[in-house]
């Protein structure tokens, strides 16, 4: 339960703050003015970084051990994120964003112990590096792939969704090896990821800036580290081909910038996702097709995490080769991705018709008003056993709930929100954990078939609500229908017999079930809110009974 809770926390929070860092950002002007080299339009808050450290760090703090190695973790990204917020407030040099980088990396490896001491069979024997080399090569490490990550932020939600996709690799290495903290770490901060891209989707409303960049490169390269170094069954090699796109990015644009006779640090336009553009393809097109890549290598680490190390290097250079090649025949060739006729007619024009017709929204967004709360109160009903501790926390929710409306009205979306997003996880989690012996394997079949039809009726009503122009599926999509899938079909035992994947899918549906209802309903939420109160009242009765 302590996994659900440190990833719903961080969501909440994460989510909670970026309105009000949005604010901040636009009344102190710290926000990201469009240039030539850029590819937003209008001048964009910088500053999600903050929200997302603030997110990822609250629920360390409260349930992480105080460790050796969680103190030097907090204290290298703290490091780190106090010398983004600057540089996103008042801009710094290179000279002193590495200084940081640096500090921070060095407070890691002396203190927390991260320290790349084997290569495993690249070396002879298997031999260990020496400390005179390790220490140093383990700072550039770090420090390079903190900035692969940085400079991989050029597009919405790009550097996010990568992020994202490796921290679910890293938390699931974490799992096969027990360990607790990194799995802590990673859906600590994979939540804050999924708070932030709800904002930051293209169109973007909000930028992470070098705060959020280098907190989740840095992260990421430090917590891969801790899970194949060391007493680990895992390839040393592993790291490389969890973030090895990345990773080839930026040292391939760093080789033409110096075989241009430029700094290797000086800015362009020739980044992969700048490339990808520069083919044809769109915004979100782009961060898909990369989204795509960055997948298939987390597959791929996760399906050959036992392999030789030199199978692992041959592939990813491999890999490099084929990429390159690919974008440097692409270039000379003018090659350009474009949409066959056929296929444009077939599916976008039938798609214009389906939006057009208005009697689909407003159908699909009635009957998604009476669907969600309803599923809600069947879902308060299956658990077989309803401890004391939640009755408590339904009767101080509903409390919550009536203090809000009698008070604070304008604060009722929030609080909404608040309590779905504790309450639901929470109750989904008690059914898998026993379900009542009054409804058969028919009705509880039917009841997991009501999540689709629920999805299905409330992306309809999003789809082609407001006016929208054109059909269109945002790579946030892509992100939690690839998790979706891959985490049920995991090869773990544990994991497939306790369906954390369609759980996963569950509790994503309804809240963000309700997410939309509360937002199109744009203050009118007197049935929510009296629906909600019920769900909650009938926890409490259920919880008390038990007491």
């Amino acid at each position: 339960m302590i996994y659900a809770t440190t990833l719903l926390m961080s969501v909440f929070i994460t989510v909670s703050l970026m309105p009000i860092t949005v604010k901040l950002a636009t009344r102190y002007q710290m926000v990201d003015f469009p240039n030539p080299r850029k590819v937003h339009v209008r001048p964009v808050p910088r500053i999600g970084g903050l929200a997302m450290a603030a997110g990822a760090f609250l629920p360390i703090i409260i349930w992480m051990p105080s460790d050796q190695f969680v103190r030097a973790f907090m204290a290298s990204t703290g490091t780190l994120v106090l010398f983004g917020f600057v540089d996103d407030m008042k801009g710094l040099g290179y000279k002193t964003k590495f200084a940081g980088q640096i500090l921070a990396a060095v407070i890691i490896v002396v203190f927390g112990g991260v320290r790349i001491d084997s290569m495993g069979s690249l070396l002879p024997g298997g031999m260990q590096l020496p400390g005179w080399f390790s220490f140093p090569f383990t700072l550039v490490a770090i420090v390079g792939v903190t900035n692969a990550v940085n400079m991989a932020d050029g597009l919405d939600g790009l550097a996010g969704g990568i992020s994202l996709l490796v921290l679910c690799c890293i938390g699931y290495l974490a799992h096969i090896q027990g360990n607790t903290v990194v799995i802590l770490l990673s859906l600590a901060l994979a939540g804050a990821i999924f708070g932030f891209l709800r904002y930051n989707t293209y169109p973007a409303n909000i930028f992470m800036g070098d705060t959020g960049s280098q907190l989740l490169g840095f992260a990421s390269v430090v917590l891969a580290m801790k899970v194949t170094q060391g007493d680990t069954p895992f390839s040393p090699v592993l790291p490389l081909i969890i973030l090895g796109f990345p990773i080839l990015d930026t040292l391939t644009v760093m080789a033409e910038r110096i075989r241009e006779g430029r700094s290797p640090f000086s800015p362009d336009k020739n980044h992969f996702h700048h490339r990808l553009m520069g083919l044809g393809l769109s915004h979100t097109e782009a961060v898909f097709a990369i989204y795509l890549v960055q997948a298939a290598m987390i597959v791929s680490a996760i399906l050959f995490k036992y392999y030789s190390d030199w199978a692992l290097v041959i592939s990813y250079a491999v890999f490099s080769a084929v990429v390159i090649s690919a974008f440097a025949v692409a270039g000379r060739k003018g090659y350009r991705f474009s949409w066959h006729p056929v296929i444009g007619q077939m599916i976008r024009g039938r798609l214009r018709r389906i939006r057009d017709d208005n009697w689909i929204t407003r159908i699909s967004f009635a009957l998604s008003s009476i669907i969600v709360p309803v599923l809600l109160l069947l879902s308060c009903l299956l658990p077989a056993n309803i401890p004391g501790y939640v009755s408590f926390i339904a009767v101080c929710f509903s409390l919550l709930i009536v203090a809000v409306r009698l008070l604070w009205k304008g604060q009722m979306g929030f609080c909404l929100r608040f309590v779905v997003y504790l309450t639901v996880p929470l109750v989904l989690y008690l059914i898998r954990e026993g379900r009542g012996a009054w409804h058969g394997e028919i009705m509880f079949t039917l009841y997991h078939l009501s999540f689709g039809l629920t999805a299905l009726f409330v992306l309809l009503s999003v789809k082609y609500a407001n006016n929208t122009k054109a059909f269109r599926m945002t790579t946030m999509d892509f992100l939690v229908i690839f998790i979706a899938v891959v985490v049920p079909n995991l090869p773990d035992q544990s994991i497939q017999n306790y369906h954390l994947g369609l759980l996963a899918v569950e509790i994503i549906v309804l809240l963000f079930s309700y997410e939309v209802l509360i937002t199109e309903r744009r203050g009118r939420l007197d049935a929510l809110t009296a629906s909600t109160l019920l769900a909650l009242t009938l926890l409490a009765i259920r919880g008390g009974a038990g007491l």
